[in-house]
């Protein structure tokens, strides 16, 4: 009998002994999960690279809910949500800790024009930044992309919420939505029902990218994932799922990136810490 109990106890403790370990090593991030973040699963790709070349596990824990930049702020503020990611200005980085690692290497600054099927005559017309002045756009009210656009008096039509900008568009409320380089042949593919097209030769271009933001609470998470992405970076494999992203790939075949007309744009809003220095962080579309 003192055998069997003595076994029981050996068993339970070993038990215990997983238990505790798989506590101390499963390490869980929640993060903003939403069907208007066409971005979601190349920067939860990277989340866990940058993991891997830590050695550590993580899950990241999805929040199915369509969220606001303006709502994305407050619950990673508030500890609802551990990581974010945004186009980045020196507001929000005062706001929130901010890694300085631009994820998709300044593509996010590179932008194609969503347009209304017929409208391309009307931007063949333009040529400069005093032509596209005359052309109203759209943008989401809390991107930092709205305020670099006014900074260069550009007409701009607003809206809360991402979704409906595309219906804006084909309302005719404004004639173009901006949209990174990687993004607009999804969007409008995915949008058989709506009167729009990629625009075929015109580049916006200024300096900003997403970065990954985390409490100012929790700076040990932020120096994780910088060292994890810096490893990253080092050994090429940021590069690699990079290059290797089907957006990405999206934006080579089809967006004819050394032909377009480049507008440079300003931005008055990049923080004086952002990488510029590091040419290994950036990327020139032209050259993919």
């Amino acid at each position: 009998m003192i055998i069997k109990i003595n076994n029981i106890l050996k068993y339970s403790l070993a038990i215990i002994g997983l238990s505790t370990s798989l506590s101390v090593f499963a390490e869980t991030l929640k993060y903003n999960r939403s069907e208007s973040d066409p971005n979601g699963p190349y920067m939860t790709q990277m989340i866990k690279l940058a993991f891997e070349h830590l050695g550590r596990n993580v899950e990241l824990i999805p929040v199915d809910e369509a969220m606001t930049q303006t709502r994305l702020v407050e619950d990673t503020l508030n500890g609802s949500l551990d990581i974010m990611w945004a186009g980045t200005g020196k507001e929000l980085e005062q706001q929130l800790e901010p890694i300085r690692i631009p994820m998709f290497k300044g593509l996010l600054g590179h932008r194609f024009f969503i347009i209304r099927k017929g409208d391309q005559a009307r931007f063949d017309d333009v040529k400069s930044i005093e032509d596209l002045r005359k052309i109203p756009i759209g943008q989401g009210t809390a991107w930092i992309d709205t305020k670099i656009l006014e900074a260069n008096g550009l007409k701009v039509v607003k809206s809360m919420k991402y979704q409906n900008l595309f219906f804006m568009l084909d309302g005719g409320r404004f004639d173009a939505f901006p949209r990174a380089v990687f993004e607009p042949f999804s969007e409008v593919e995915k949008r058989p029902e709506l009167n729009l097209a990629v625009e075929k030769r015109l580049m916006l271009v200024y300096k900003m990218d997403f970065y990954l933001f985390v409490s100012k609470n929790n700076k040990q998470l932020a120096r994780d994932l910088e060292l994890g992405l810096n490893r990253a970076i080092a050994d090429g494999s940021f590069e690699k799922l990079f290059l290797s992203s089907p957006s990405v790939q999206e934006a080579i075949t089809n967006g004819d990136l050394k032909n377009r007309l480049v507008i440079p744009l300003d931005n008055p809003f990049m923080s004086k810490e952002t990488p510029v220095d590091r040419a290994e962080l950036w990327i020139d579309p032209k050259n993919l």
